[in-house]
């Protein structure tokens, strides 16, 4: 794996014979071979009207009040707050870079519960992209699970895109659930509930911002 330059230590190739201490950052394929055990990294259901900051000068609730306090993190990209579904909440800058750089373009899953019942035409427009104020969207994957229902995944982080793709198509969204990020979701999550993040899965974000 040395040899093939798929291994670095702190952002050098690693060559045969280097010599490693506890301090320095191990990397295979770009993913963190050891966990530094001074990150955290926490996966939050936030909650409608819980603003996606690490601090609000309205004194609102923020995503930051509903994890420990022990340790500063910072919440990864944003979510509207009259959105609500899964943010990651971390002190790992390294991670938020990967997860947040437009050029990683890491997927994200919604619900987005919508007003009438979209056509073919309206679901063919969203998954081809549409011209929003900031320029056309990427194409997503769309579907309609059930009624009233869209499933949208999308790769980019535009501010309440979701919300203005669907207007833009005519179908308003009442009600918008970010179910999973990369390769990371948790059905049993309940709003305002928090867990850590297995190793495996801070892994498998490393390798979904590379791939």
């Amino acid at each position: 794996m040395i040899e093939a330059g798929r291994v670095t230590v702190n952002g050098d190739l690693a060559t045969l014979g280097d010599k490693v201490g506890a301090n320095d950052r191990i990397e295979l394929d770009g993913v963190p071979v050891l966990q530094d055990p001074d990150l955290v990294h926490y996966l939050l259901h936030k909650p409608r009207d819980v603003v996606s900051t690490a601090s609000d000068p309205q004194g609102r609730s923020t995503v930051v009040d509903l994890v420990p306090s022990e340790t500063r993190v910072f919440p990864v990209g944003r979510l509207d707050t009259d959105s609500e579904g899964l943010i990651v909440l971390t002190n790992d800058g390294d991670l938020t870079h990967k997860m947040t750089h437009p050029s990683f373009g890491i997927p994200k899953e919604y619900l987005a519960h919508v007003e009438g019942l979209p056509t073919r035409s309206a679901l063919r427009q969203l998954r081809e992209g549409v011209e929003l104020e900031d320029g056309f969207t990427a194409p997503a994957e769309v579907s309609m699970p059930q009624e009233g229902v869209l499933k949208l995944v999308i790769h980019e982080g535009r501010n309440r895109q979701v919300r203005r793709m669907c207007a833009l198509v005519g179908h308003p969204v009442i009600r918008l659930v970010r179910v999973r990020i990369g390769p990371v979701s948790d059905k049993g999550l309940a709003a305002g509930r928090w867990r850590t993040l297995t190793m495996e899965e801070v892994r498998s974000l490393y390798a979904a911002a590379i791939n």
